[in-house]
């Protein structure tokens, strides 16, 4: 039996030492100026044409359109069909796209893993986020972050406009609702509650909603990210109300300015709510039913999740967001009935 043993021990290592040697080799036969083009055709796939994979990678639209055109006559395949505004790729195209798509990847990786290696982390991150939630939540939590890491250098693009990441060149977007089927990851960050709003000026001329059922008879303020129904339990029963009104946007900073304006009632986060309560300048409706909280998660490309960096940001600000969430809580719970 021992013998058996060695020898299959022996036997598994020669396979090893054959199959690294294969994976050498193979390597080997590509040349290092063919290798940066595969990395260059995976930008052009990703950032959907020429101009913006040379935007990207620091080079010139003729230097990228000659990388692509040296790997199709190398290969003697046609990789792109290509037009004035936009390209496509061949059947062949998308093939090996995906194999020069694992090197970029593992490329970028190796880079990662040399800075993770570092005793302090550095380096740039770039992080998007809709306009109200980065001015409330993001930036007083970057605040704390870079004087933690004060190495870590911060791109912060805030704006109500989805982002392709991939072609922002974005590490990190804040996103309020699930992952599309995008290839992107995701890490759920926190979960923010909501409150149904007004000001005292609306309550005073119209009243207050004291069932589900009255909220279809008032006016509201829609944000249009979200769907035109409110959605709200109570012991067990689910109620959904159709909203409308004379007032809709994209941005969740006009939204909470127009319902203390006094044009109707909002759906609004507790944290962009709160403060405004303590005022008297809103006033909110329906608290002992439920409603559907925000999921607040962080999307990232994929394979980013390596970077140290990055990881300490996601840490962080899971954290930060919880500490906001269980304060809003709190000051729920010390509530009087009819005010937050």
């Amino acid at each position: 039996r021992l013998v058996y043993a060695h020898m299959l021990k022996l036997t598994i290592r020669s396979y090893l030492t054959l199959m690294a040697n294969k994976l050498i080799q193979s390597i080997m036969n590509v040349s290092f100026e063919q290798l940066k083009s595969m990395v260059v055709f995976a930008q052009v796939v990703e950032q959907g044409n020429l101009t913006a994979a040379a935007k990207h990678i620091g080079l010139s639209r003729a230097v990228v359109s000659y990388h692509i055109k040296k790997l199709e006559t190398q290969l003697e395949i046609k990789l792109l069909n290509r037009s004035t505004r936009a390209i496509a790729l061949t059947e062949a195209g998308r093939e090996y796209y995906q194999s020069c798509r694992i090197i970029a990847e593992q490329a970028a990786l190796a880079n990662q893993q040399i800075e993770n290696l570092k005793n302090e982390p550095e380096g740039l991150l770039k992080i998007t986020c809709p306009v109200n939630a980065g001015l409330e939540m993001l930036v007083p939590a970057l605040n704390d972050f870079r004087r933690l890491y004060p190495k870590i250098e911060l791109d912060v693009m805030l704006t109500d406009e989805v982002v392709n990441i991939m072609q922002e060149g974005i590490d990190l977007a804040i996103r309020g609702a699930p992952l599309p089927d995008s290839g992107l990851q995701a890490r759920k960050l926190s979960t923010l509650p909501t409150c149904l709003c007004g000001s005292p000026l609306y309550f005073k001329k119209h009243g207050r909603p004291s069932t589900p059922a009255e909220l279809a008879q008032h006016d509201w303020v829609i944000y249009k990210q979200t769907s035109g129904a409110i959605e709200l339990t109570k012991g067990g029963r689910s109620y959904s109300v159709a909203i409308k009104g004379g007032i809709r946007t994209n941005n969740a900073a006009a939204r909470t300015a127009f319902v203390e304006g006094g044009h109707g009632l909002g759906r609004i986060p507790l944290y962009n709510a709160w403060s405004k309560i303590q005022a008297g300048l809103l006033e909110s409706v329906l608290d002992d039913y439920q409603l559907k909280n925000i999921d607040i998660y962080g999307v990232f490309p994929p394979g980013s999740a390596a970077s140290k960096k990055l990881r300490l940001l996601l840490d962080f600000l899971k954290d930060y967001f919880v500490k906001v969430d269980r304060q809003a809580t709190q000051n729920t719970l010390l509530s009087n009935k009819g005010h937050l």
